[in-house]
This record gives structure tokens, C-alpha cells and sequence, in this order.
């Protein structure tokens, strides 16, 4: 590995789950980016990151590993591993088979590499899957209300309002609401958090080079609720959210057309054939699943709304395959390569 300069974009790394693909995909991801010029720490498990190296037959004798964080900084590497917990034992990090041990582990290993972005010793956060059911059992301090990344990681930095985006190629897909009971989901949505998802999509596709930003609403009823015949929420909360986006959007100075609500089966279809660059959509599985179908493994989870760059695979822990050394590290490549680009655009 040839040394980066130092003024490429630094990555930290949460590996994800020990007993999952995480480490496997980081290991393949880390060493594809290094060679684009990119800096990358690893904060995980040395053992689950040496196994994985061995399935996927990349080269790792010359990765460094640090102990402390304050080494970092000296570490001229362009890949290094930070291991900032105690070693799991290999019973705790065996592929397929999650413990507590490894959820409390991925929780601390999420909350290091956040923790190094916050204190500038990274720029960018990029997080490998984690199980939310293993971590919410492992008897983690707080880990019962670990629900995923994008609430944990909010609450840590104090960002009261984080949107997800799934971004993939010229597309951009925003969730007003995110990992929620689906009977929770008409409650839950408001007009505030409608134009918030809105103008971070419009925001997300501008930063795609879209201008004008083509941003379709999503309904949250069938057919955008009949007139209220088969829901009242998208005449009386979205209808309006829409009207807000827009102003607020002109009052930011960032070109964009948005239009709905649209029932949500048009409105991907339209923008997937090339008539919008966003969809917000109002709850997870509206979002994501036409977006997995059509992008999976390269589309990349961004967290728009925190004071930090955070990014993520599309994907989860793929326990059936873990260890295996079959896992496709597409996502985890272009979520780097994405936290990279997304940090580069905050230092200008």
C-alpha cells in the first residue's frame, strides 16, 4: 500500500456486526478505496478482521493496529485498525452465530468511530451493518432503545431532526419517517417533518448536480387517499408540507420543483424512468423497497441532518453467507466513496 496524502479524506469505519458480513466487506472496501487515495481507520474486532481477510483473500499483513485513539494521528497507514475494545474470544465473533458480546461490541465500535469524527480525528463516518434486535439484547448500557444508526447516531451528536436518504447513482430517496412500528407511522407524520425530508432531498439531489432538483412526494394512502376517502393525512398534512417545501426551498436559494403528494406507486415509477431525481417517501419499507429493487448493492444509506458526514450499506448482516467470503462489497465501496466526496464538500 503506498501512503495518501494528508490532506485526503479520513474514514472511520465501524465494522458492523462481528458475527455478520461487516467485516468482510470492510476489509475488501477499505483496501479498493486506499487505492482511489483515501485514508481509512477500522474500528472493530482484530480477530473478526483477520478471519475476514483470510475468506476474502486480501493482503493484511501490513495493516497497522492501534490501541489507543490518540495514536491515530501518527499513524501514517492508509488503512489501520483501531480496536478500542477488548478482544472477542473466537466463540463471540464466529460467523452466523451473534452473541451479546458481539452487540454490546458493535454498539461501542458505532459510538468510537462517531466519537473520532466529532474530536476531527476523522472525517466522515461509514457504518457496516449491525443486527438492532442483537444490540437492543446485549445489556449494553442504553442499547434496549437502540432502534438503528440514524436515531443512535443523532442522539450522540445532539441532531434533533436526522433524515434518512438512500442515495444510488442520479437517484435520491428520503424517509420523513424512519425505523418504526408501521400502525405508528399516520401519527407520526407531520407537516414539519414532511418539508424537513423534502428540502434534505432536494438538497441531496443539488449535491448529485441537479438543478433544477426534480423531487416528487410520495402519499402515504392508496391512490393519495381517494380526497379522504381512503385517508384524510395526504389532503390535510403532505398537501401543505408541499406547498411549505417550496417556499422554504426558494428562501434557501436552492433550485428545485416539487410536486405531490403522488401515490407512492407513480411516483417511483415516473421518477425511476428519469421524471424526478428524489422521492420522499413517508415511512421505511415505501422507501426502501423499490430502491433495493432497483439499486441493491449500490445504493448508500446517508444520514442528512447531523453536524457530521455519516454514510452506510444498503444491506444488512447476511448472517447465511457470513464467513463465507461471498459477500458483495459494492455498497460498502461506494458508501466510502460517498462519505469522501460528502467531506471534501463540507471543508470547501
Amino acid at each position: 500500500m503506498t501512503n495518501p496524502s494528508k490532506n485526503a479524506p479520513r474514514l472511520a469505519v465501524s465494522i458492523g456486526c462481528p458475527s455478520g458480513v461487516g467485516p468482510e466487506i470492510s476489509v475488501v472496501a477499505s483496501l479498493a478505496v486506499a487505492k482511489e487515495g483515501m485514508r481509512v481507520i477500522l474500528v472493530g474486532d482484530l480477530g473478526a478482521l483477520t478471519r475476514a481477510a483470510a475468506v476474502t483473500g486480501v493482503p493484511w499483513s501490513a495493516v497497522p493496529v492501534v490501541r489507543d485513539r490518540d495514536a491515530l494521528s501518527s499513524c501514517s497507514s492508509p488503512v489501520c485498525v483501531f480496536a478500542p475494545v477488548a478482544d472477542l474470544a473466537p466463540s463471540e465473533r464466529e460467523p452466523g452465530r451473534p452473541c451479546p458480546a458481539g452487540g454490546q461490541a458493535q454498539l461501542a465500535w458505532v459510538d468510537q468511530a462517531t466519537d473520532l469524527v466529532v474530536d476531527k480525528l476523522a472525517d466522515a463516518i461509514v457504518t457496516g451493518p449491525v443486527s438492532k434486535d442483537v444490540i437492543a439484547r446485549s445489556g449494553a448500557p442504553g442499547a434496549e432503545s437502540f432502534r438503528g444508526h440514524t436515531e443512535h447516531i443523532a442522539r450522540r451528536v445532539g441532531a434533533p431532526a436526522p433524515i434518512m436518504i438512500f442515495v444510488a447513482e442520479d437517484m435520491a430517496v428520503a424517509l420523513v419517517t424512519t425505523h418504526l412500528q408501521l400502525r405508528r407511522v399516520a401519527d407520526a407524520i407531520t407537516q414539519d417533518k414532511v418539508v424537513e425530508a423534502t428540502v434534505r432531498c432536494a438538497e441531496t439531489a443539488h449535491g448529485l448536480g441537479k438543478r433544477p432538483a426534480r423531487v416528487v412526494v410520495a402519499a402515504l394512502n392508496p391512490h393519495a387517499g381517494e380526497h379522504g376517502l381512503l385517508g384524510y393525512e395526504d389532503d390535510e398534512v403532505i398537501a401543505p408540507a408541499v406547498s411549505a417545501s417550496r417556499e422554504r426551498l426558494t428562501a434557501l436559494g436552492i433550485e428545485a420543483i416539487v410536486d405531490g403528494p403522488a401515490p407512492a406507486e407513480a411516483a417511483f415509477r415516473i421518477a425511476f424512468d428519469g421524471g424526478y431525481d428524489g422521492v420522499v417517501a413517508m415511512y421505511h419499507d415505501q422507501g426502501t423497497i423499490p430502491m433495493k429493487v432497483r439499486y441493491f448493492g449500490r445504493a448508500v444509506n446517508v444520514t442528512a441532518g447531523l453536524p457530521i458526514v455519516r454514510t452506510s450499506v444498503d444491506h444488512g448482516t447476511a448472517y447465511d453467507i457470513a464467513g463465507k467470503g461471498r459477500a458483495d462489497a459494492s455498497s460498502m465501496v461506494e458508501a466510502m466513496r460517498l462519505a469522501a466526496r460528502l467531506a471534501a464538500q463540507r471543508r470547501t
